[in-house]
């Protein structure tokens, strides 16, 4: 990691009790780690906000596989956005549940579009991107 530069963070009594209490939850050793962890996140919210931001993440996606075309209606989609999507996993939840995840990468937008556009298609109960990062040019 290189040289860390040390800062002072001033916290209310409550909101202090209420952060160690998160992060103990989650497993943090420490302050410091956990409010990188919120600065870095933070960071990427907003650089990912820029529409031609290139990204990379997944879109996760539950749909009832016998609801009208849905089937065929996430295949156009998928097959019209080829070039954004690099791999796909299908599961059967059960005799009539799916659930896809879909590897997409390149421009924040593109993503975002290709997410409406898979919620709005009736039958699918569940979508979310989840962008894991910036992608490297």
């Amino acid at each position: 990691m290189g040289t860390v530069t040390r800062v002072g963070v001033s916290f209310e009594p409550e909101l202090l009790s209420q952060f160690d209490s998160l992060i103990a939850k989650k497993g943090y050793t420490n302050r410091s780690e956990a409010i990188r962890d919120l600065v870095r996140k933070n960071i990427l919210d907003s650089e990912i906000k820029d529409e031609k931001t290139d990204i990379i993440g997944t879109i996760t996606l539950v749909y009832d596989h016998d609801a009208g075309d849905v089937t065929n209606k996430l295949l156009h989609l998928q097959h019209h956005h080829s070039q954004e999507i690099s791999s796909t996993t299908h599961i059967h939840m059960d005799e009539h549940l799916c659930l896809e995840v879909l590897v997409v990468e390149g421009k924040a937008k593109r993503a975002r579009e290709l997410t409406d556009n898979i919620k709005a298609i009736k039958g699918v109960l569940q979508g979310e991107l989840v962008v894991a990062g910036r992608k490297s040019k």
